[in-house]
């Protein structure tokens, strides 16, 4: 490999324990064991959409980790039956394009749910809608966590358990498919209505 696996790891809650956070965090030490370089954005101080200009800094930090990565993973509590509203604001500041550049188009993405209660997957199927949009890889894999405050130590770690096993499945499935599809991006993102439209323009564009 010319490079590490790149991979981004966004979460949805700004609890001093967060749950979805520290399964982030357990993802990305299995990530970083496979081999992957690993980065977060931490949405502190990140504005509603819309409320602040684009130029905000935690807004542009979010942009530039996006287009910095190869995969993604998104980590959400479940909240009354969907994901958080600070997961959403950080999906929405991600623009399906800056100019000639596509920020999430052609990435490998991966997701992740906790759950005070029973398990659920509310949070991982709108996730899933929400990457396809972006026009993201979203692996088949999802893992979905129960009863979240059980599943952690004190220190954060993730106690060994079949959720854990999951997560290594997850994170497993997210490496591969990132070093498989990373040299392969261009081709299997090229459109014939993007080829359509770049054409016209150049007929339309007056010579120099």
């Amino acid at each position: 490999m010319e490079h590490k696996p790149r991979i981004l790891f966004l979460y949805g809650s700004l609890r001093e324990r967060s749950y979805s956070r520290l399964l982030a965090e357990a993802a990305a030490r299995i990530l970083a064991d496979m081999g992957a370089e690993v980065r977060f954005f931490h949405p502190q101080g990140l504005p509603l959409y819309g409320a602040e200009p684009e130029t905000h800094s935690k807004v542009q930090e979010l942009r530039e980790l996006s287009l910095w990565s190869e995969g993604q993973v998104w980590s959400s509590p479940e909240l009354h039956g969907n994901i958080s509203g600070l997961m959403k604001t950080q999906i929405d500041w991600i623009p399906l394009t800056l100019g000639a550049v596509r920020p999430t188009q052609g990435r490998t993405l991966a997701l992740m749910q906790v759950s005070g209660g029973s398990q659920s997957f509310n949070a991982v199927n709108t996730m899933r809608l929400l990457g396809r949009w972006m026009r993201m890889f979203t692996i088949p894999n999802q893992s979905s966590v129960a009863k979240a405050y059980q599943e952690f130590h004190e220190d954060g770690t993730m106690k060994d358990s079949p959720y854990r096993d999951r997560v290594v499945d997850v994170m497993e499935e997210l490496y591969r498919f990132t070093i498989l599809l990373r040299d392969q991006v261009e081709v299997l993102t090229d459109r014939y209505s993007e080829r359509k439209e770049r054409a016209a323009q150049l007929l339309t564009t007056p010579s120099t």
